[in-house]
């Protein structure tokens, strides 16, 4: 009967284990593509190796101690489009367009969190090799890039869930670009005062303290305002308005940093959707100048919301 008992208590367990690994996923729902058409004369064998090796890397890593069920997951994707690729060097030139969107409460609906393009996505890779990360020692350019986005992407999304959630991933990311300085001088993106929309401009203004009205507009925007909007239009929009007045302060508050405008560019068309034919005239006029200031290259955009 012991022995019975034991078999039973031992086949529970087992049970258990396995549940557990079925309910639990890492953090990331990343879909990879690569695109060589603009690369020719060279072996297909290497890019398709590059696409499975990232999308392994970016979904079967654990980036974070917590523990995300499967339907929690973020949904991202990573388009690398190859410009060049000089074989004697394995060196490839790229261009990335990297986003991650988060589900809106109480609706099918989806909202873009993050969204960029970087132009300098170069690294080495042959066509067999393995990629890993390891956070205390950055000495590949791939996998830096890559980490440093993983966590951008998962810090952003729990700044959409509390007020500066995000705020230990965000750091891990900027760890990642202050190691990567020592990386060769042909690892661009990486440097300070080269471009105001390059990884180390753009982590460090998310981090830099004049900043912190621009995340806690994820919040507001988000959370308290996208997420009741099914339940209460209303109010949701209200909330969205008191947003952008956040946005409109962080962007007072450094009028260098360009993530205010990188925000608008990304969300235009959620944004004119919010208040095209809804909302009050005050509101909307407040909107629109506030937008005009930050972005004023998409007036055309920016119009339509006082209809």
């Amino acid at each position: 009967m012991q022995a019975l008992r034991l078999t039973a208590f031992i086949g529970f367990i087992l049970l258990s284990a396995c549940f557990i690994r079925t309910t639990q996923a890492q953090e990331l729902n990343a879909r990879v593509t690569v695109n060589h058409q603009q690369v020719q004369g060279t072996s297909v064998g290497v890019f398709e190796n590059l696409e499975t090796q990232l999308a392994e890397l970016l979904n079967d890593r654990q980036w974070t101690n917590m523990q995300y069920k499967r339907n929690e997951r973020i949904n991202c994707t990573f388009n690398i489009t190859v410009t060049k690729h000089d074989e004697s060097k394995n060196l490839m030139e790229c261009k990335l367009i990297v986003q991650s969107t988060r589900p809106v409460f109480n609706s099918n609906y989806t909202s873009t969190v993050f969204s960029t393009q970087d132009g300098n996505f170069n690294f080495t890779f042959q066509e067999f090799d393995k990629l890993d990360f390891r956070a205390d020692v950055i000495d590949n350019d791939l996998t830096a890039m890559i980490a440093y986005y993983a966590y951008l992407i998962i810090g952003l999304d729990m700044d959409t869930m509390a007020p500066s959630g995000g705020t230990e991933m965000l750091r891990m990311a900027q760890t990642i670009v202050n190691n990567a300085q020592s990386l060769t001088i042909s690892a661009k993106g990486w440097k300070a005062f080269t471009d105001g929309k390059n990884r180390y401009a753009v982590i460090n203004d998310y981090l830099d303290s004049g900043m912190e009205t621009f995340r806690k507009m994820h919040y507001k925007y988000y959370r308290e305002g996208f997420d009741i909007m099914a339940e209460n239009p209303d109010r949701g929009r209200a909330a969205v308005t008191e947003a952008i007045t956040l946005l409109k302060q962080s962007h007072e508050n450094k009028p260098l940093s360009m993530l205010p405008q990188l925000f608008t560019e990304y969300k235009r068309d959620e944004i004119i959707g919010i208040y095209q034919g809804k909302g009050t005239a005050k509101d909307k006029e407040n909107i629109y100048e506030t937008l005009m200031a930050i972005n004023a290259s998409q007036s055309s955009y920016w119009n339509k919301i006082k209809n």
